[in-house]
């Protein structure tokens, strides 16, 4: 590179890092004004410059596939620790986790994808499912699973229904009448 073209050189990188381009020749961290915003700051409508969660905006949680999320309930043996009224599992190897049938019509997606995601979140005090250290013994499985199986064991455990109850329209036929089954 000769002298004469290094002034060039520095305009483009310069013109580039304003355009948001990245350049090998600066370090690869945002201006301060491209930081972002304090959760806890009021929301306000996106803009092009302040990049922050737009105002009214929700998480809205994707539909599953009940079939696959039942499948994955088989393939980790959530079964050898909850029960599942009306699914025929092999029976549990000890009482350690909440029966699911009975839980599908009382929770929302968000409280199953936290219970799988963060077993660590809400444990019910009393109920046996504190393990010695005040943790859960649930096992955490976020190393193992992908989030659309995440999206399709929820869509499960939220089509299930205890025995004798009518089937929901959650997934695509989970065969979440029935039977027993743990997790």
């Amino acid at each position: 590179m000769t002298h004469q073209t290094y002034p060039g050189l520095v305009v483009l990188v310069i013109y580039g890092f304003c355009l948001g381009i990245p350049s090998p020749l600066l370090p690869a961290q945002p201006f301060p004004s491209h930081t972002h915003p304090n959760p806890a700051a009021p929301q306000m409508e996106a803009t092009p410059d302040n990049h922050r969660t737009p105002q009214g905006w929700h998480f809205s949680w994707p539909q599953g596939d009940a079939v696959k999320g039942r499948e994955l309930f088989v393939k980790l043996e959530c079964y050898s620790c909850h029960l599942v009224q009306g699914e025929q599992f092999p029976a549990p190897g000890g009482d350690i986790g909440p029966e699911l049938a009975a839980m599908g019509p009382l929770h929302n997606a968000a409280y199953f994808a936290e219970a799988i995601i963060n077993p660590n979140a809400v444990i019910e005090p009393g109920k046996g499912y504190e393990a010695a250290d005040g943790s859960s013994k649930m096992p955490s499985y976020n190393e193992f699973i992908t989030v659309q199986e995440v999206v399709d064991l929820v869509a499960y455990l939220q089509g299930l229904k205890p025995p004798g109850t009518a089937p929901t329209s959650h997934g695509s036929g989970s065969g979440a009448t029935g039977g027993a089954h743990k997790h």
